[in-house]
C-alpha cells in the first residue's frame, strides 16, 4: 500500500490534536524496550528551519509530543509537536537555519549549515535513530505500508518513542509505515536527535541578517 500526500500540512495544528490537553508522559520502559535511545531535553528558545531536496527514511514512526523548554526571555515554554521517527534515512542536500535575533550593534545573525548536496547516496547525510519534532512540514511524500491510527506504543515499525521523560501519550494517536520518501521539504523544528548523524561535505557559516534569501527558505 502506498499513500502519497502532496502539499503542506500544519502539524502544529495536527499535534494539538493528538496531544492531551493534561501532561502526558511516555512509558519509558516500553520505549526502551522497543529500543528509542534518543534523550529527551529542554529545548531552546529558537525554533530552526530545515530543507532538504530528498529524504528517505526506512521504519518510520510519528506520533505528537510537547517539547519543554524556554523562550528567548527564559521563561518556560510547551510547544506541541509531531515527532517524526526514522529507524534510518539519507538525506539529500540539507540545509539547517537558525536565527539570533537583536543582538546589540549588529542586529539579526543567522546560522545556516548546509551538507549532503550529492548524488551520491554515499555521500549524502545519513542517519540512523532519528527523531525529528516538527512543528511545520511542507513536503512531497509517499509512504510505503502505512497504518494511520495506530497507538504510539505499538508503532513498532518505528524506532520507538524516544522514553527519558519525553512528554508524550504512549496510548495516543499515531502512523507509521515500513518507509517513506520525501521530496521538496521545508520544516519547521523545535529539536533533532540521532543515534549516528554522518554530514559529508559540511558547510557552516553565519551571515547578518534573516529572511529566505540568508536562511534555507
Amino acid at each position: 500500500m502506498e499513500s502519497q500526500v502532496r502539499g503542506g500540512t500544519r502539524w502544529k495544528r495536527f499535534a494539538v490534536v493528538m496531544v492531551p490537553s493534561v501532561a502526558a508522559t511516555a512509558a519509558i520502559g516500553v520505549a526502551l524496550a522497543q529500543g528509542a535511545l534518543a534523550a529527551s531535553f529542554s529545548v531552546s528558545g529558537q525554533s530552526f528551519k530545515v530543507t532538504a531536496k530528498s529524504l528517505h527514511g526506512e521504519g518510520f514512526a510519528q506520533y505528537g509530543a510537547l517539547d519543554q523548554g524556554y523562550t528567548m526571555t527564559g521563561q518556560k515554554a510547551l510547544h506541541p509537536v509531531a515527532v517524526s521517527a526514522f529507524k534510518s534515512a539519507t538525506i539529500q542536500k540539507m540545509c539547517q537555519s537558525v536565527v539570533t535575533p537583536d543582538l546589540p550593534v549588529i542586529g539579526d545573525v543567522t546560522l545556516r549549515l548546509e551538507a549532503g548536496d550529492s548524488s551520491d547516496k554515499d555521500k549524502q547525510v545519513q542517519a540512523d535513530r532519528l527523531y525529528i519534532d516538527v512543528e511545520d512540514l511542507q513536503a512531497d511524500a509517499v509512504f510505503h505500508n502505512i497504518d494511520i491510527g495506530v497507538a504510539a506504543k505499538d508503532a513498532s515499525k518505528g524506532p520507538g518513542m524516544k522514553g527519558n521523560g519525553e512528554q508524550a501519550n504512549p496510548f495516543g494517536f499515531a502512523q507509521q509505515a515500513d518507509s517513506a520518501d520525501l521530496t521538496d521539504v521545508k520544516q519547521t523544528a523545535w529539536a533533532t536527535t540521532a543515534g549516528t548523524f554522518k554530514l559529508s561535505g559540511l558547510h557552516m557559516s553565519l551571515h547578518k541578517g534573516s529572511g529566505p534569501d540568508i536562511e534555507c527558505y
